[in-house]
């Protein structure tokens, strides 16, 4: 009998959520049904866009249901299969995370390309983070070479490539971050840094001014807020800001005012566009090409921040909105 460990959540949090919100339970596997395949977790990875799923809410994803199995993206190896494109001992991605061992079916599953990289590459630099930064760039804000972009969270998992595909289109690019170390790492990478630390609005726009006196042609935006504004107050005519994220909000109790400066939109006839990377899968395939082959030859840097253990997943989630990772968090299973 093959037993999973899996987190479930307990209640609705409201604010940031507690660990005691969090459990974890048992439960012994059935035998593997035809086209089913059972995988043991290697890798979880964890994510700013599961606060959502917490809040009992259908957005572009439905709501953890309380009690059941969590999920996220994964990295595992296959332990037992009755599917005929898997076998014992395939390393595989898929979307059962929050747990030890996975089992579903086939289809659910997808075999890790083929390129010499770290596996958990796969869910960070090379995975729905990396495809979030490229998607964000080239499909919604239409990265053009020598434009001048400004980047939210530039430290994290997204932004820390967003800057560095930015870099390799000879742009001028503004990495915000919330800590020296953070700064120092976006100079290393050749952007000029802004640390938004105990900074208000005015100061904010004026440090982003600074960064960038001829304003911006792009921003991607993945916190809102006081950034958001500031922002706004820099863009160049014809500026696209592409809304990955917006962590600012993913906590708050209680509605709050928008920037008070939307009409920059009007008086730069500026476009701003959210998206969600899923819609855009289609081309993850294009992204790979592009991407993974800098990967492989250590052009492209990234930084991965590993906890170790099940146990430890309700910890790493929380460390994402208190700015104690430096790019992707992943946690690992022995």
């Amino acid at each position: 009998m093959t037993v999973t460990r899996y987190f479930a959540l307990l209640e609705i949090p409201q604010g940031l959520p507690q660990p005691s919100q969090f459990a974890i339970r048992e439960e012994a596997l059935s035998d593997l049904a035809p086209n089913e395949v059972r995988i043991r977790n290697r890798w979880l990875s964890v994510d700013p866009y599961m606060r959502g799923r917490m809040s009992g809410v259908t957005t572009y994803v439905e709501p953890y249901a309380l009690g059941e199995p969590m999920s996220g993206g994964a990295v595992g190896e296959v332990i037992a299969s009755r599917h005929p494109h898997f076998q014992q001992g395939d390393r595989v991605r898929h979307m059962a995370g929050w747990r030890d061992v996975a089992q579903l079916p086939g289809e659910e599953v997808e075999p890790l390309p083929k390129f010499d990289v770290p596996e958990q590459a796969y869910l960070g630099v090379l995975g729905m983070p990396g495809m979030t930064a490229w998607t964000g760039l080239n499909l919604i804000a239409e990265l053009q070479p020598r434009q001048r972009v400004l980047v939210s969270a530039a430290s994290g998992a997204v932004g820390s490539l967003a800057v560095q595909l930015a870099k390799a289109a000879d742009c001028h690019v503004v990495g915000v971050a919330g800590s020296p170390a953070k700064c120092e790492w976006l100079e290393s990478m050749g952007a000029t840094a802004v640390n938004y630390r105990g900074k208000d609005v005015d100061a904010l726009s004026q440090a982003l001014h600074e960064a960038s006196p001829e304003g911006y042609d792009i921003y991607y935006e993945n916190v809102g807020g006081p950034l958001l504004e500031a922002a706004l107050a820099n863009l160049r005519d014809h500026a696209r800001i592409a809304i990955c994220g917006m962590i600012d909000r993913y906590n708050a109790t209680g509605p709050s005012g928008g920037p008070g400066n939307l009409n920059q939109l009007l008086f730069r006839k500026a476009r701003m566009e959210g998206f969600i990377v899923g819609e855009h899968w289609s081309h993850y395939q294009t992204f790979l090409e592009q991407v993974a082959p800098e990967v492989e030859r250590e052009e492209i840097r990234y930084r991965e921040t590993v906890v170790e253990g099940l146990e430890q997943m309700p910890d790493a989630f929380l460390k994402l909105f208190s700015g104690e990772n430096e790019g992707k968090m992943l946690v690992r299973l022995p």
